[in-house]
């Protein structure tokens, strides 16, 4: 198939595009052309490059027209994040025959009311981000419904992996829960430590994309969460993190007004987001309609990202992984 990735070197990109070349496809990469994939391959000297900022095209009301002109056979679109963004898209390449594939968020999903939360039972968003992506996955599922443009929505979990922070045992990217944890110092941890994470590795997410584009059929008119088929509780992960480096997590539960006092806002932010949450989300339909296959638990998930992290001199601890596996 000819097939267009828009936002084709972030995290779901770097592994996506060679999953692709490699499955014999004819791929088109549209980016801004100010980044470049985590990680280089010989796969993406076979791909066709398009340069588009866009945000500009979209306001400009060109950018749903320029992909259209590219005549594929499907389209992911990984860095559309407002329904109106999402709508253009669907209306310039509504008639085409081309298979809209949409990244959007478990945060389309709200906090857990019933664990594992499955796209049936998901209680509603909060905060600008989750609503735009549930609103952008109900517009494509009724468009689809309704005969139009063939569209799909995939939901991915905190996705994690080497080249970048993963979301730490805290809920957020603040590096220091690193070296304390690798120094075995006390860490507090706010609420009750039990608070769930959902994790999945990017080259797990890019598998579930190339399913969804190889089973039209299948996923056309669907939704789906796409995580790890594990997820780890703040504590448990705290536990597990110092234990790479040797030692014993020494964990001391505060209130959330403690950790706000204590912690900057951009991260006592991000935890809040993280852990008020509490996910943990079942594969189950993307295992049974796509046959999505998880190669990475939530824990081999973050020690991938966490040993190219000290591998590559990217945050400070205070003794070596001693856990090289995963």
């Amino acid at each position: 198939m000819r097939i267009v990735v828009v936002g084709a070197t972030g995290h779901i990109g770097t592994f996506l595009v060679p999953r692709l070349v490699r499955a014999g496809h004819e791929v088109v990469t549209v980016t801004r052309g100010t980044s470049t994939p985590y990680a280089d391959g010989p796969e993406w000297e076979r791909v066709e490059r398009v340069i588009a900022d866009r945000e500009q095209e979209d306001r400009d009301g060109t950018f749903g027209d320029r992909i259209a002109g590219l005549r594929a056979d499907a389209v992911v679109d990984l860095v559309c994040f407002t329904l109106s963004s999402a709508e253009a898209l669907v209306a310039a390449l509504r008639g085409t025959g081309t298979h809209l594939v949409h990244c959007g968020s478990i945060w389309r999903a709200g906090v857990s009311h019933v664990l594992p939360v499955t796209e049936e039972n998901a209680t509603p968003p909060f905060g600008e981000y989750g609503t735009q992506k549930d609103a952008i996955a109900r517009m494509l599922k009724q468009e689809t419904a309704s005969g139009g443009l063939a569209t799909t929505s995939l939901h991915p979990g905190h996705i994690s992996g080497p080249g970048w922070a993963p979301i730490g045992p805290l809920g957020n990217l603040d590096p220091g829960v690193w070296a304390a944890l690798s120094a075995g110092a006390v860490v507090e941890v706010p609420g009750l430590g039990a608070e769930t994470m959902a994790h999945v590795h990017a080259d797990d997410v890019a598998q579930a994309f190339q399913l969804a584009v190889e089973h039209r059929d299948a996923a056309a008119g669907e939704d789906f969460f796409i995580t790890a088929p594990t997820a780890l509780t703040a504590r448990g992960y705290a536990h597990l993190a110092a234990s790479w480096f040797g030692q014993e997590a020494r964990l001391e539960s505060v209130t959330w007004d403690r950790f706000r006092e204590t912690t900057a806002p951009e991260h006592a932010d991000a935890s809040w987001q993280h852990l008020s949450r509490s996910q943990a989300f079942s594969t189950e339909k993307p295992r049974r309609l796509l046959g999505y296959q998880p190669a990475h638990t939530a824990e081999a998930t973050v020690l991938d990202a966490v040993r190219w992290l000290v591998d590559h001199g990217e945050v400070e601890v205070a003794n070596p992984l001693v856990v090289t596996g995963p």
